[in-house]
């Protein structure tokens, strides 16, 4: 059967003004199915497909085709309005209290979700304290598709800054919602879901710093959390970080949008010092993090045999990822995973993804020739500078920090292993110069004890360093 079946359309013959707003989608039809969502709920004879209790678990083929076909049309506003006036969100609600059928559940949330998209309804639902409740409640739930579409509508609600703030709110009375969520990053392996979910917490930090503190600050008691059968169930002291880190791992290979999201999330606890500590306060000491950070950049992202325009693609998740390692390089200088003798190969991919960018500003620069009479195409240009600039600020702050903890040792590995030579340390130093002059001054200290040749010829480069010498 058809995921998406084609909606019906009115007969306009048949009956004059059947037709829902400007669509040619009919109202009688829209009339005959939702009454029928209450006999799949609350049937009033035995039904082979229900449940002990009395409700259906399974869809027949014939209601699931109907119900899909609202699904699709409630895309339309004229439809999504329609539904509202007809009080389809309390029948929706009836059904969230009473079905045990999954299916049924996960298209009315997905019906919600699309009505959600247009402010009027948006503002009616979520002012409706008991539907706003339930709807939070079916983040408990066990099924993965309902899970994904209560996602979807929670993030469209975020979205909205007329009601985001309802939203953000009820969030923070209901502690439920971090169990649960914690639940679902650490727990599922469905990537689609865990990207949703990633965008519904990066949006809620992004919004309300006092939630992000609370959920940093959370873990500390039990809650009741999701279960396959419905029962109570025992959830373990979640915190946080290690969460979002196991669904950044799942997510990883197969969907680098979602690897972005959860990165930005790491950087977002950045924000603030409990969310520092947070993440270097780990039973590990912040270990597993740096680890899998560190395996990003200098693994994945941003490879010697990519081109150089692949700054462009990976800017946003490099500048969240750099600006996580910065914090922690910064707060944990004394732990063993900071020691630079094994972070030789970070500071060679800092310094290529400062190659790369010069070569991205050249064509830049060439863009912006061809296309000077192009309005929006400067404003395109411009946006990328931008975050660029951002991802070049720190990129700088991280190498310069960790050139100053070089000693001779460890330069003469860097020279060994190909990291540091003459060019690169040269791109090094022109993007760190004059901003970060001490650091360039004392990496070239310990260079010239390892390489006094480099050093000269870097000084002869670079003028302003001699003069200090």
């Amino acid at each position: 059967m058809d995921r998406n079946p084609s909606p019906p359309c009115s007969d306009a013959e048949e009956e004059e003004g059947d037709a829902v707003g400007n669509t040619v989608y009919s109202k009688h039809w829209l009339f005959s199915v939702l009454p029928r969502l209450i006999e799949v709920i609350a049937p009033t004879e035995p039904d082979p497909a229900a449940s002990p209790e009395g409700a259906r678990t399974e869809l027949d083929e014939e209601m699931e085709n109907d119900i899909c076909k609202v699904w699709d049309m409630s895309m339309d506003e004229d439809v999504a309005l329609f539904l509202q006036e007809f009080n389809a969100p309390d029948i929706f609600m009836g059904v969230f209290a009473k079905s045990k059928c999954p299916r049924l559940t996960e298209i009315c949330v997905g019906i919600l979700g699309n009505m959600a998209c247009f402010q009027d309804v948006c503002m009616s639902i979520s002012k409706d304290e008991n539907l706003g409740q339930v709807l939070l409640q079916r983040l408990c739930d066990s099924d993965s598709p309902t899970l994904l579409e209560t996602s979807r509508l929670l993030l469209t609600c975020l979205s909205q800054p007329e009601v985001a703030n309802v939203w953000v709110e009820r969030i923070r009375e209901n502690p439920s919602v971090y169990d649960c969520v914690c639940f679902i990053m650490s727990s599922s392996t469905n990537v689609e879901l865990l990207v949703k979910v990633g965008e519904v917490v990066d949006k809620l930090f992004d919004l309300d710093e006092e939630l992000m503190l609370n959920w940093i600050k959370n873990g500390t008691c039990r809650s009741v959390g999701p279960s396959v059968d419905d029962s109570p169930e025992e959830l373990p002291d979640f915190k946080i970080v290690p969460c979002i880190l196991e669904a950044a791992k799942q997510v990883r290979s197969d969907n680098p949008e979602g690897l972005d999201v959860y990165m930005h999330i790491l950087q977002l606890l950045t924000t603030v010092d409990e969310g520092i500590q947070a993440i270097v306060q780990a039973p590990d000491g912040g270990k597993d993090t740096w680890s899998f950070l560190y395996d990003l950049v200098c693994q994945e992202l941003c490879q010697p045999d990519d081109p150089p325009i692949i700054v462009q693609e990976q800017k946003t998740v490099l500048a969240s990822i750099l600006s996580v390692l910065s914090a922690m390089f910064a707060s944990q200088t004394e732990q063993e995973y900071t020691r630079m003798r094994k972070n030789m190969p970070l500071i060679g991919s800092l310094i290529r993804i400062l190659q790369y960018m010069e070569g991205c500003g050249k064509r830049a620069v060439d863009n912006s020739k061809e296309s000077e009479q192009e309005e929006t195409g400067r404003a395109d240009i411009n946006e990328e500078d931008f975050h660029l600039k951002i991802l070049k600020d720190i990129c700088c702050e991280l190498l310069s920090n960790m050139l100053q903890e070089l000693t001779k040792e460890n330069t003469l590995e860097g020279l060994h292993q190909g990291h540091l030579n003459e060019q690169t340390c040269s791109c090094a130093f022109q993007n760190l110069l004059p901003l970060y002059f001490a650091s360039v001054e004392s990496f070239l200290e310990v260079l010239r004890e390892a390489d006094q040749t480099l050093a000269d010829n870097l000084e002869k480069r670079f003028p302003s360093l001699k003069v200090h010498t």
